[in-house]
């Protein structure tokens, strides 16, 4: 409905310009991630004015009175909290960027925010107009990332030095949340089990976890050549080599921790039969373990824009999606499953148990 008076047009007029200058709210993000502002804040005490954090940023006092309107957009946005006028304080958002995460065990997500926000992803969002006017079947447009890179996202990151390493810590920072959560929260799942298989588990950080909290769980790390090689021998982990479309080692679980979201529902099917073969038959039975976002299950309305960002940032790299149950349901029945379980485990994920 088109506004109707001048108020309303005014309304709808503030509302346009939150939606179309958006994205600078992503890049002050980025901004002040970079500049290391949060863990400078962290590291005063928890509350700081721009003057008191000069001594641990990296800025000339001739940019301070500018930083100030980064942070006034943060503070808007939730991002920090301002105690009095120009003191600045952390929030439980920007406790999560703070670098300092060895004590108390804080998990930092500052990886994770630095990829979402690169020019990897800025540069492939720009081509979402132009890659929906192409045909299915035009390979070279197969995604947005394909069109604005000339390869597959996988495929680009594996050749990519810089690209590489942001997915690497990213991932690495966002299992060492997503373990700490399982391992506190869900350790009936590894009761009874003797060994389990992380496809796709990159540096090992889930299964490291899973390792020391579970000891009597052995751990493997289905990881592709050029990753698995380059890990240490000897660990709390084993690293195999391999690739998941056509084998995953025998366990009595198969962990999936944010795999399935990337692959598009043949390549699924094909995983999840690779994993059906891996599990155990003999009593008690193994089963598949998928840590991922099942749509519609958010716990919140922040959640749930969450997962339909999660969802445009899947269609925008690879050719897979955030699925709800009923679409899942279809995934497990057409590989072979029997039954499933799923139980909500962080605001917008959840952990599916598949039982052959």
């Amino acid at each position: 409905m088109a506004p109707t008076s001048s108020a309303e047009l005014l309304q709808a007029q503030a509302e346009l310009w939150c939606h179309a200058f958006a994205y600078l709210k992503s890049m002050a993000l980025h901004s002040v991630i970079k500049l290391g502002i949060p863990t400078a804040i962290h590291r005063c005490g928890g509350a700081a004015s721009l003057s008191e954090l000069h001594a641990h940023l990296p800025v000339p006092a001739s940019k301070l009175p500018r930083l100030s309107r980064l942070m006034k957009l943060l503070v808007t946005s939730g991002v920090f909290g301002e105690r009095e006028a120009g003191v600045y304080s952390l929030t439980p958002v920007s406790r999560l960027l703070v670098e300092d995460d060895a004590e108390g065990g804080r998990a930092c997500l500052s990886p994770f925010a630095i990829l979402a926000t690169s020019p990897f992803h800025l540069r492939s969002s720009q081509r979402l107009a132009e890659w929906t006017e192409k045909e299915e079947e035009d390979a070279a447009a197969e995604t947005p990332f394909m069109m604005a890179h000339g390869a597959g996202f996988y495929g680009y990151a594996g050749r990519d030095l810089e690209l590489g390493a942001l997915f690497n810590e990213a991932m690495g920072a966002d299992s060492r949340v997503t373990a700490g959560i399982v391992v506190r929260e869900c350790g009936e799942v590894f009761a009874g089990l003797a060994s389990l298989v992380d496809v796709g588990g990159g540096d090992g950080t889930m299964a490291k976890a899973i390792a020391k909290a579970f000891p009597h769980v052995r751990c493997t790390v289905l990881e592709l050549p050029q990753l698995a090689g380059t890990m240490p021998v000897g660990g709390m982990v084993e690293f195999v080599a391999g690739d998941m479309m056509e084998f995953i080692p025998p366990a009595d679980v198969v962990l999936l921790k944010s795999v399935l979201h990337n692959w598009s529902d043949e390549d699924c099917v094909r995983i999840l039969k690779r994993a059906k073969e891996a599990i155990s038959t003999r009593e008690p039975k193994g089963k598949v373990v998928i840590i991922d976002t099942v749509a519609g299950s958010a716990s919140s309305k922040q959640a749930f824009e969450a997962q339909v960002f999660m969802d445009i940032c899947m269609m925008m790299l690879t050719t897979g999606e955030v699925r709800d149950e009923e679409k899942w349901r279809g995934l497990f029945l057409h590989a072979g499953f029997s039954r499933h379980k799923i139980s909500p485990i962080l605001g917008s994920r959840s952990l599916i148990e598949l039982f052959p």
